[in-house]
């Protein structure tokens, strides 16, 4: 037999592990539920769903997995994420701060709960992306107005691409900042998160439908 459960949004997690913390970020778009997370490195991941066009929604799970079949001496494991993907794939997401050790078990009771097991390890994550997921997730939940949103679709139409400097500048009617990175998280705008920090000469498109 084999159980998962996770707590409801307004759940006090008082039986959780000390290492579950409210860290940022704890305003998202994406985001089903309480932002708890086991580790900064939980976190950061967390801010990388955040700006993934491939992820629906995501939720942080704060139960452990358990597998309790009467063959095997009582066992669980602690993940960190549950996912759910645009290509409808359900994901159990277990963020390592090292290389990830083999726990045979535990592919198969996620597959049985309806999931895919996916163990992420801090060294294989880009730190450049980690860092512009949280530089925009920053400004989760903000919304551009629409004529800021039509100037700046506009622009791009004509330009094919302008710099994120540009891109501020025709803003008028809101923050400036916060409307270009919630057109981004919104999928509304394209910019490359990988290979340089965010900055003045970075390109944007608009994003291709």
């Amino acid at each position: 037999m084999t159980t998962f459960v996770a707590h409801a949004a307004g759940d006090e997690a008082c039986d959780l592990p000390i290492s579950y913390k409210s860290r940022f970020p704890s305003h998202t778009t994406k985001c089903r539920g309480r932002t708890l997370y086991r580790s900064q490195e939980a976190s950061d991941y967390a801010c990388l769903l955040e700006v993934d066009p491939m992820v629906v929604h995501w939720r942080c799970v704060t139960q452990p997995v358990v597998n309790d079949s009467p063959a095997l001496k009582p066992r669980h494991r602690y993940v960190d994420f549950a996912v759910r993907t645009s290509d409808e794939r359900n994901l159990l997401v277990d963020i390592w701060r090292g290389i990830p050790e083999t726990i045979t078990w535990l592919p198969a009771v996620a597959e049985r709960l309806g999931y895919r097991y996916q163990a992420v390890s801090i060294f294989d994550l880009n730190p450049v992306r980690i860092q512009n997921a949280r530089d925009l997730v920053r400004y989760a939940g903000w919304q551009a107005t629409l004529g800021d949103r039509v100037r700046i679709l506009a622009g791009l139409e004509e330009e094919g691409s302008l710099t994120l400097a540009e891109c501020l500048g025709a803003v008028r009617e809101s923050r400036p900042m916060a409307s270009i990175a919630s057109m981004i998280m919104m999928g509304l705008l394209e910019v490359d998160l990988d290979e340089a920090l965010l900055g003045p000469d970075t390109a944007i498109r608009a994003a291709r439908s």
